[in-house]
């Protein structure tokens, strides 16, 4: 099992641990609900260095890009991000990522730590172009410090104005005297922050420097568990649960970052475009219980009648809301939203109903 830069801060704070995506990650420290809410109304840390880093480079770089992601990195000057997916050639997903445009010919691809060795191997694979590649995942530490108090932590320790930083745009610089820096205006929690790429070597110090920033408002380092109720609060896809190998982008409701233009000549295009005209058989869609309970990945939703209509991807108990809510995917007929559905949890049946994301 492999280990953060940050691994020693974890421990000295008694998280609980566990095993994800090979590596020993902190899943909780204070409690779920706690380091949820502390990140909705204040701020908090949380460790995202597992997560895999390539640098795309060089003349045929956008090029490669453009072919293996679905959004439109035409659109992207240097210092914009956008969020993305690999189509893996059968209409299914490789993973989801962030393109960053990092220089003219430098491309950033930020995936999930799951898929670090499959995404490096499919973007080898499509590299028939010859772009320069490095997977430079076990050099890089990440930080997200997320909430709407984290701007005012981090301009603590920084010259750049974070503010002029919108979202989905991100500045190269120093943050607490540790220079380059990607101050990234991302996150996957909806409560706004920034995401930090820092050197390995650097990492004590910035996580140091942070904590000690955000005494005053509260801070706290925030485990797996809460940043899971956190992204799906606000209907973000979890790789693995919404989305993977057999769904394809229409189908997960990502038809926003599938762009259908003239230069966008990407993997699967032809399919996707179909599936766009024609429709699809099912849909990715959020849902509220209104009875009292919780739903879990894999368990079946049904009519009042019990005619199986679809499998649940995602679910948990809202912090914010006090309800079960969770996302499925769900037979056409069935999607429109205050549609009645229902949610086997066991041997019951719980009322749940069909709602437009996000949750909250």
């Amino acid at each position: 099992m492999k280990r953060t830069a940050f691994y020693k801060f974890h421990e000295s704070l008694e998280a609980k641990i566990v095993p994800f995506a090979g590596f020993e990650m902190p899943v909780e420290y204070s409690g779920i609900n706690n380091e949820h809410m502390t990140v909705r109304n204040g701020v908090g840390v949380f460790d995202v260095s597992h997560m895999g880093e390539f640098w795309v480079k060089g003349p045929k770089a956008f090029d490669l890009v453009q072919k293996v992601t679905t959004n439109d990195v035409a659109a992207l000057s240097v210092g914009q991000a956008q969020y993305s997916c690999f189509p893996n050639g059968k209409g299914g997903i490789v993973d989801d990522l962030l393109v960053y445009k990092y220089e003219e010919e430098k491309y950033l691809l930020v995936v999930n730590a799951s898929n670090i060795d499959k995404d490096w191997a499919w973007v080898s694979e499509q590299n028939t172009m010859g772009a320069e590649i490095e997977n430079a995942s076990d050099a890089i530490s990440q930080l997200a410090i997320q909430g709407p108090k984290a701007t005012a932590v981090l301009q603590k320790l920084t010259d750049i104005d974070l503010l002029s930083i919108p979202y989905y745009t991100f500045q190269v610089g120093a943050i607490a005297g540790v220079e380059n820096v990607i101050i990234s205006n991302t996150g996957y929690t909806g409560s706004g922050g920034f995401e930090l790429y820092i050197y390995n070597d650097d990492a004590d110090k910035a996580w140091e420097a942070i904590f000690k920033a955000g005494e005053e408002e509260g801070i706290l380092p925030i485990g797996l568990a809460a940043r899971d109720t956190l992204r799906l609060e606000k209907g973000f896809c979890l790789y693995g649960n919404d989305i993977d190998e057999t769904t394809t982008s229409i189908e997960a409701g990502l038809g926003w970052i599938t762009k259908f233009n003239d230069q966008n000549n990407f993997i699967d295009k032809e399919y996707l475009l179909k599936q766009k005209e024609e429709g699809v058989s099912r849909r990715l869609r959020g849902f509220v219980l209104e009875d009292r309970g919780i739903p879990r990945k894999d368990y079946e939703v049904v009519t009042e009648n019990d005619e199986v209509i679809g499998r649940v991807t995602s679910g948990t108990m809202s912090p914010m809301l006090q309800k079960g809510i969770g996302m499925a995917y769900i037979n056409k007929g069935y999607t429109k939203f205050d549609t009645e559905i229902f949610i086997k949890v066991r041997n019951r049946k719980l009322k749940a109903k069909v709602v437009k994301l996000p949750f909250v």
